[in-house]
């Protein structure tokens, strides 16, 4: 039988990618929620900025949630996927914690998802730029 490794993302690097999140947002100017989950969508790290709005909270949870669940970022290339076939646009609304606007990224290493983070509270652009500036910061 042969072997199966799961790996999932370090609580180190989750601080790291969060804490570049929170640095890149601040250089934004805007206040942000970041969560990160692991491998199973489980929440790995959750920070929130001073004035972050109230949902963002749970809009960048289900932003990890939705760019791991799935192996692809939230946004552009999720509309992308379903603009054209109305069936997909309207039921995707109805996955349990699902989130389509930009600001979420599954965590790869090794062509294995690892994680996700997601980061609302500014316009889903500068989430996306917090999220990746995120995952820069542990070669990402």
């Amino acid at each position: 039988m042969e072997e199966y490794i799961k790996r999932s993302v370090s609580l180190a690097d989750a601080q790291r990618i969060a804490g570049a999140a929170v640095s890149k947002a601040a250089e934004l100017g805007i206040a942000v929620a970041v969560t990160i989950v692991d491998e199973s969508g489980i929440i790995k790290l959750f920070t929130r900025m001073d004035h972050a709005p109230l949902i963002a909270v749970d809009a960048s949870r289900k932003k990890a949630v939705t760019a791991v669940g799935f192996g692809m970022p939230t946004g552009e290339p999720w509309f992308d996927f379903i603009k054209d076939d109305p069936i997909m646009r309207e039921g995707v609304h109805g996955f349990r914690d699902f989130m389509l606007m930009g600001g979420g990224f599954p965590i790869v290493e090794n062509n294995q998802v690892i994680g996700g983070i997601g980061v609302s509270g500014g316009h889903y652009i500068k989430d996306q730029e917090c999220a990746l500036a995120g995952l820069v910061s542990i070669g990402k």
